[in-house]
């Protein structure tokens, strides 16, 4: 994906905000499309690509692999290297991740019983 100039104003508004309260940060970036739900794929146990790609059915290989690794870079989900046969990999939510998944549940939570969707 194509970065944002940093002298946009749309980036000068986000960065801004950002300033303001770290919390339009974390919006942000939960925002992004298939974030939260990549993130409570891994907390049901859904651990390997292949796995969350059959759980998001319509996310695209391109997309879940930006996601994890936005995910991996916030320390939020954490990579696994396994030496089997073939070599594998997995994902597991950090204690920072299990945190802010409580924390989103407790949001779902609340839209469901108060928002009219």
């Amino acid at each position: 994906m194509a970065e944002r100039k940093l002298t946009s104003t749309n980036y000068q508004n986000q960065a801004f905000l950002e300033e303001r309260c770290v919390l339009n940060e974390l919006l942000y970036l939960l925002s992004k499309r298939w974030m939260t739900d990549v993130l409570f794929s891994i907390e049901e146990g859904n651990i390997r690509f292949t796995s969350l790609k059959e759980n998001l059915e319509h996310i695209s290989d391109h997309i879940l692999a930006d996601r994890l690794r936005v995910l991996e870079q916030h320390g939020l989900i954490q990579k696994n290297y396994l030496m089997a046969n073939p070599p594998r990999t997995e994902y597991a939510l950090t204690d920072k991740g299990n945190e802010l998944s409580s924390l989103l549940d407790g949001l779902c939570q609340f839209a469901s019983t108060n928002m009219n969707l």
